[in-house]
């Protein structure tokens, strides 16, 4: 009996020795099969690599080759120009210098000129006291010289004003190029950076130019402080002045009221026809109708906004600052006789009965810098009536209101 207990438990010994080594060499054969897969992943992977390392020295070998080049020749011609205006602006400088030197002079002259005419006219009077005979003769010398001398005077008053004339000239045209240079910088550093970082130009919100601006008006003595409202809108819309130009409704003479073109940057027409949009709609005012008509009669033509939660009647504590600086503006329009005033989509033209304000599309505002008529209040009006009811606003009542 003990004999075959210990043959069974041989046989159950041998049994889980075989079972045990078909199980080793099982998960030897998995782990070999593993370690095969593996090898055959890292062995794509470097593959992968290898490619990716070779076109990487192909892109770097024609950034060298082509990209490099042509950089250095941009920036090398950038800079030629940029010591060009410079070089013009140390000449306009030392010009300036020169004319101030003159001025000088000529009023030193003038200064002598006064002094030498009370002498004369001290001798006049002691020549007639002394003798009349005679007297004719030397009065009608002292006479000339007299006349001589107040043309003089005259001549030297009309050159001092022609320097003057030319000092206020060089100090628009170095404006000017003080802009131009700004302006080139601003581009040469944002073509500098693309090129560095692969990433295109970001135009609406770096230095390039994104939309214009005109401005006139026939009363000169608001002319400054429409200026002052313009430039004061234009920043609170988060604009730029990148430069501008100026010239008279007959070119240049004289005396003519100024034509101002603006060149703007910092936001695309797309939003600033939307931010303008949403200042002209406020909530007591519905575009289509130009000035909303409430239900008790009362005419609602303003530019007020209304904070949600306040009570009818109730003005918030402050206005936002682009509000109050486009209300500026319109109400310094309403004082003149005639203006036309534009920052990029948005054109107010005020003639002797009308305030009209207009913000335009992308096509009408083309077709705004290609006609002439705009520059004339009275024609302005007629094509803005044109214009869809959704786009005009008629601000004459609310201009009028305390």
């Amino acid at each position: 009996m003990t004999t075959v207990v210990l043959v069974v438990l041989c046989l159950v010994v041998g049994a889980l020795e075989l079972y045990a080594g078909r199980q080793s060499r099982n998960q030897a054969n998995a782990f070999t099969r593993r370690v095969d897969e593996l090898n055959e992943q890292v062995t794509k992977q470097n593959n992968v690599l290898v490619t990716v390392g070779e076109q990487l020295t192909a892109e770097l070998s024609r950034v060298k080759q082509d990209v490099l080049p042509a950089l250095d020749g941009r920036l090398r011609h950038n800079h030629e120009q940029v010591e060009e205006l410079a070089g013009r602006v140390h000449q306009a400088d030392e010009h300036l210098r020169v004319q101030a030197g003159r001025l000088h002079d000529l009023e030193q002259q003038r200064i002598t000129l006064a002094a030498l005419r009370r002498k004369l006219t001290e001798i006049e009077t002691s020549v007639r006291s002394v003798t009349g005979a005679g007297a004719a003769a030397v009065e009608g010398k002292v006479e000339g010289a007299l006349d001589r001398l107040a043309e003089l005077e005259r001549g030297g008053e009309e050159i001092l004003e022609l320097q003057r004339t030319l000092t206020r000239t060089l100090e628009d045209v170095e404006d000017v190029v003080t802009e131009l240079l700004q302006f080139t910088e601003g581009e040469l550093d944002d073509t500098v950076t693309a090129a560095l970082t692969g990433r295109p130009r970001d135009h609406p919100g770096g230095t390039s130019v994104t939309a214009t601006g005109r401005l006139w008006t026939r009363d000169g003595q608001l002319d400054d402080i429409l200026t002052e409202m313009y430039e004061r809108c234009v920043r609170a819309s988060r604009l730029n002045v990148r430069f501008r130009t100026a010239e008279g409704t007959d070119g240049t003479a004289p005396g003519s009221p100024e034509r101002r073109r603006y060149f703007l940057g910092g936001q695309a027409a797309e939003d600033l026809a939307g931010a303008f949009s949403a200042l002209l709609i406020s909530a007591g005012t519905e575009p289509p109708k130009n000035g909303l008509t409430t239900n008790g009669g009362d005419r609602r033509g303003g530019l007020a906004r209304v904070e949600p939660g306040l009570p009818p009647g109730v003005e918030p504590a402050r206005a936002p600052e682009d509000e109050e600086a486009l209300k500026a503006l319109l109400r310094t329009l309403s004082e003149c006789s005639g203006a036309v005033a534009q920052i990029g989509p948005l054109m107010a033209v005020r003639t002797r009965d009308e305030l009209l304000c207009a913000v335009l599309t992308a096509a009408q505002s083309l077709e705004l810098e290609s006609d002439e008529v705009f520059w004339d209040p009275s024609s302005a009006t007629e094509r803005l009536r044109r214009l869809p009811s959704h786009q005009l606003w008629d601000l004459t009542a609310w201009s009028s209101a305390p």
